[in-house]
């Protein structure tokens, strides 16, 4: 599908008259969205089959419901133009004031991942609207009744026809070509960079919200049961296919084995899990060059365990999409910090340990999102920002950073007449 001049054209016109609309007027549809998927807690989850309901309801509904409730309270002074006045302005400006506007981009375009496609898009969708833009969601494949679904609760909730387009799932390449005025996209390191050589021929601006392989801090003074179970909850939640996932456990050599051996029993009580067939193939070539390296493997519970990995983190460079977990011993905290930074990726990261401890060791990770004793869940906060670096992405989603990310400060300076 070609994504024509004119219906980028009809978005735009879409988005003029939406920002005419008031904020106390917008933030009325976004409540009448939260009661309608409030209502629909009971049969979303048969939207996804491959994994259990209560997956869906804590990792999709929840999160939605709480991103709307946080625009309903926040969106209103988040957006609030401000005023530079007579506190702070240069004496050679005297008369002169400002006003610095939120004013949105215009057109949006969301390219969406296929893990979580209720709730990754439709937070991106739900900001993108409020701060008066209007919006082009292209899901991933196997996403798209999510996407439908989503759209119907929009229009459900009496957002103007328009607000929210949804294309094809093969209709990715043309669409960023075609000249929105912002893209975002959640997805894979490699997308990432082939959005960007294309969205660089129209210099249209981008949030890259992108893979990680994400590191866990062990120190020593940590609950190693605590431990194992948020490992092995992160690993095989949405069978295996969570961007910050817990991937790379740095852990002291004579703690080493007591992690692997809890780990070991708390996985063989577990059921299969349904892992993407090309991940499970990218996964499969993985363990195969991590043993011909010399490294050693074992599946258990359908996460895939690398437990000699002493020499080898240079391997662990890599995005696969899949359950897998690799135990590296450390001789310190220094060495585990050298070895995180020789990996490109830094979306999340998580400690292990007393609090006061973490805390001094958490301004030396890159990552956007550091969790201290947990993982994963932290991050579902509405009123927090969610991004990376490196190649990660760059830019943030949700919180109020995320919904300033889909506005431009526009101002405007007034001299007062001089006579």
């Amino acid at each position: 599908m070609t994504i024509s001049h004119s219906d980028i054209q009809r978005l735009r016109q879409t988005s003029e008259l939406w920002q005419t609309v008031p904020m106390v007027t917008r933030l009325r549809f976004v409540r009448r969205f939260r009661s309608l998927l409030r209502q629909k807690w009971r049969t979303l989850p048969e939207l996804f089959p491959n994994r259990p309901a209560i997956e869906t309801i804590t990792a999709e509904i929840l999160p939605l419901l709480a991103a709307c409730k946080f625009l309903e309270k926040n969106a209103e002074k988040t957006l609030r133009a401000r005023r530079a006045g007579f506190w702070g302005r240069p004496v050679w400006l005297p008369g002169v004031t400002s006003t610095i506007e939120r004013r949105p981009y215009g057109t949006v375009l969301i390219l969406a991942p296929g893990n979580y496609p209720l709730m990754l898009p439709g937070i991106q969708v739900l900001q993108s609207i409020i701060a008066g833009n209007a919006v082009a969601l292209k899901p991933a494949p196997g996403g798209e009744t999510a996407a439908k679904m989503l759209s119907n609760l929009v229009s459900s909730a009496g957002f103007p026809l328009g607000l929210c387009e949804i294309l094809p799932t093969d209709s990715g390449s043309d669409a960023v070509a075609a000249g929105f005025d912002l893209i975002i996209l959640t997805g894979s390191a490699q997308t990432g960079r082939a959005v960007l050589e294309r969205a660089s021929e129209t210099l249209t601006p981008t949030i890259m919200e992108l893979s990680g392989v994400d590191p866990v801090f062990v120190l020593p003074d940590a609950n190693l049961a605590h431990v194992a179970r948020k490992l092995v909850c992160g690993a095989r939640l949405n069978n295996g296919a969570t961007c910050i996932a817990p991937h790379r456990v740095f852990i002291s050599h004579q703690d080493k084995t007591e992690l692997v051996d809890r780990l070991r029993k708390l996985l063989k009580k577990k059921k299969p899990l349904l892992v993407d067939k090309d991940q499970e193939k990218r996964l499969e070539a993985f363990s195969a060059t991590i043993k011909a390296s010399g490294g050693r493997t074992e599946t258990i519970g359908s996460v895939i365990l690398l437990t000699q990995m002493e020499g080898l983190h240079h391997l662990l460079d890599t995005d696969i999409f899949a359950p897998w977990i690799a135990i590296i011993g450390v001789a310190d905290v220094e060495e585990a910090i050298s070895l995180d930074r020789q990996v490109s990726y830094a979306l999340g990261a998580s400690i292990f340990g007393s609090e006061i401890s973490a805390k001094l060791i958490a301004p030396k990770i890159s990552a956007g999102s550091i969790c201290i004793n947990d993982l994963i869940i932290p991050t579902a906060d509405p009123r927090i920002p969610f991004g990376g670096a490196r190649s990660s992405g760059y830019g943030s989603t949700r919180g109020a950073e995320g919904l300033l990310s889909l506005t431009r400060p526009v101002v405007t300076s007034v001299r007062k007449n001089i006579s």
